[in-house]
Protein backbone atom coordinates (compact mmCIF):
# COMPACT_ATOMS: atom_id res chain seq x y z
CA UNK A 1 0.00 0.00 0.00
CA UNK A 2 1.01 3.57 -0.89
CA UNK A 3 2.36 6.04 1.91
CA UNK A 4 1.84 9.36 1.89
CA UNK A 5 3.55 11.65 4.56
CA UNK A 6 0.70 14.42 6.30
CA UNK A 7 3.36 16.95 7.59
CA UNK A 8 1.39 19.78 9.77
CA UNK A 9 2.84 23.31 10.65
CA UNK A 10 1.89 24.50 13.83
CA UNK A 11 1.59 27.51 15.40
CA UNK A 12 4.60 29.38 17.75
CA UNK A 13 3.06 28.69 20.69
CA UNK A 14 1.65 25.41 20.36
CA UNK A 15 2.78 23.47 23.53
CA UNK A 16 1.08 26.01 25.85
CA UNK A 17 -1.98 26.25 23.62
CA UNK A 18 -2.66 22.42 22.58
CA UNK A 19 -4.03 21.42 26.25
CA UNK A 20 -7.82 21.30 25.56
CA UNK A 21 -7.43 19.39 22.47
CA UNK A 22 -4.72 17.27 22.76
CA UNK A 23 -6.74 14.13 24.26
CA UNK A 24 -9.16 14.00 21.27
CA UNK A 25 -6.12 14.66 19.01
CA UNK A 26 -3.91 11.73 19.70
CA UNK A 27 -6.81 9.54 20.14
CA UNK A 28 -8.18 10.35 17.02
CA UNK A 29 -4.33 9.33 15.47
CA UNK A 30 -4.40 6.03 17.18
CA UNK A 31 -8.15 5.29 15.72
CA UNK A 32 -6.10 5.38 12.53
CA UNK A 33 -2.70 3.75 13.93
CA UNK A 34 -4.94 1.06 15.18
CA UNK A 35 -6.57 0.77 11.86
CA UNK A 36 -3.44 0.34 9.98
CA UNK A 37 -3.85 3.63 8.05
CA UNK A 38 -0.86 5.71 10.24
CA UNK A 39 2.18 4.29 10.65
CA UNK A 40 3.78 6.68 12.84
CA UNK A 41 3.09 10.03 14.14
CA UNK A 42 5.02 12.85 15.80
CA UNK A 43 6.19 16.22 16.94
CA UNK A 44 9.09 17.19 14.81
CA UNK A 45 11.99 19.80 15.28
CA UNK A 46 13.57 21.43 18.60
CA UNK A 47 10.69 23.43 19.43
CA UNK A 48 7.83 20.97 18.21
CA UNK A 49 6.33 23.59 15.77
CA UNK A 50 5.87 20.60 13.46
CA UNK A 51 4.06 17.07 13.06
CA UNK A 52 4.95 14.54 10.63
CA UNK A 53 2.54 11.63 10.71
CA UNK A 54 3.39 8.69 8.27
CA UNK A 55 0.04 7.17 6.34
CA UNK A 56 -0.44 3.98 4.38
CA UNK A 57 -3.37 4.24 2.68
CA UNK A 58 -4.35 4.27 -1.25
CA UNK A 59 -6.43 7.36 -1.46
CA UNK A 60 -4.89 10.56 0.02
CA UNK A 61 -8.39 11.97 0.12
CA UNK A 62 -8.61 10.12 3.49
CA UNK A 63 -6.08 12.17 4.81
CA UNK A 64 -7.48 15.31 3.45
CA UNK A 65 -10.56 14.17 5.46
CA UNK A 66 -9.25 13.17 8.23
CA UNK A 67 -7.42 16.94 9.00
CA UNK A 68 -10.88 18.59 8.32
CA UNK A 69 -11.98 17.45 11.85
CA UNK A 70 -8.24 16.95 13.87
CA UNK A 71 -9.33 19.22 16.66
CA UNK A 72 -5.54 20.87 16.32
CA UNK A 73 -7.00 22.40 13.03
CA UNK A 74 -10.66 23.85 14.14
CA UNK A 75 -8.84 25.08 17.01
CA UNK A 76 -6.06 26.81 14.98
CA UNK A 77 -3.44 25.19 16.13
CA UNK A 78 -2.52 24.31 12.29
CA UNK A 79 -1.06 27.14 10.35
CA UNK A 80 -0.51 25.15 7.24
CA UNK A 81 -0.52 21.21 5.99
CA UNK A 82 0.85 19.54 3.36
CA UNK A 83 0.55 15.79 2.25
CA UNK A 84 3.26 14.28 0.31
CA UNK A 85 3.17 10.90 -1.59
CA UNK A 86 6.49 8.55 0.03
CA UNK A 87 7.64 6.38 -2.51
CA UNK A 88 9.30 4.02 0.37
CA UNK A 89 11.59 1.40 -0.94
CA UNK A 90 13.65 0.68 1.96
CA UNK A 91 12.33 -1.39 5.29
CA UNK A 92 9.96 -4.45 5.90
CA UNK A 93 6.98 -1.87 5.07
CA UNK A 94 8.29 -0.21 2.06
CA UNK A 95 5.57 -0.09 -0.31
CA UNK A 96 7.81 -0.53 -3.38
CA UNK A 97 10.79 -2.51 -2.28
CA UNK A 98 14.09 -2.08 -3.93
CA UNK A 99 17.24 -4.52 -2.64
CA UNK A 100 20.40 -4.35 -4.76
Amino acid sequence: MPHYLLRYQYVVDIGERRGPFRDEHLSRFWQQADAGRVVLAGAAGEAGNEGIIVWSVDDPSEIHEFVTGDPYMTAGLVTSYDVVPWNTVVGDLAANPVRP
